[in-house]
């Protein structure tokens, strides 16, 4: 029997859902939620047969329920960055950059880049340099890094020379290195 309350519950096949109702269902969705709203709206983005506003449509909404998704927690904050990144690193390299939504901007996502990045190149490479002496804390925070770096290979090409370029290129190099 299919009653109304089973056609609102959110275990359902959320990927039979409209982007209007996913959207109004992620402003007020939590923990599981959230997650399962960020990784269908994510596959939507991905399919080639969706028209490209669509495509970035569904990869907004993604990006929407990931940012409310996160914990307080250096490893909550890391994986929501980093699933952000990847989401934006893919959309540019798969749909195109567009200097007018900063979501799809290289330059801004080189910034946020940056931003999230608690440690400079060479300290991280200091670090890195005998790893297995740290504390795991330390460990942590090097692996967050290597982590919330891993989109720079694709990004840089589309990076004017700049400062913030400068930097990632540093990052690419000492990735190499972090544990």
């Amino acid at each position: 029997m299919n009653t109304d309350a089973d056609h609102e519950d959110p275990s359902r096949d959320l990927s039979t859902w409209t982007i209007d109702r996913l959207q109004s269902f992620v402003e007020n969705a939590q923990g599981q939620q959230l997650e399962a709203v960020r990784v269908v709206a994510q596959g939507h983005a991905y399919r080639a047969d969706e028209p490209l506003e669509a495509r970035q449509q569904w990869a907004k909404l993604s990006l929407q329920a990931n940012q409310r998704l996160h914990g307080d927690g250096p490893w909550d904050r890391a994986r929501a960055a980093q699933q952000n990144f990847m989401l934006r690193m893919w959309v540019i390299d798969q749909l195109g950059p567009d200097g007018e939504d900063h979501d799809w901007s290289p330059e801004t996502l080189a910034a946020d880049t940056v931003a999230a990045l608690a440690l400079t190149p060479a300290e991280a490479r200091a670090l890195a340099d005998h790893w297995r002496d740290l504390a795991v804390e330390q460990i942590g925070e090097l692996r967050r890094h290597k982590t919330l770096t891993a989109h720079l290979d694709r990004l840089i090409d589309y990076l004017q020379p700049s400062p913030v370029r400068d930097q990632l290129l540093a990052w690419i190099e000492t990735r190499h290195y972090l544990p």
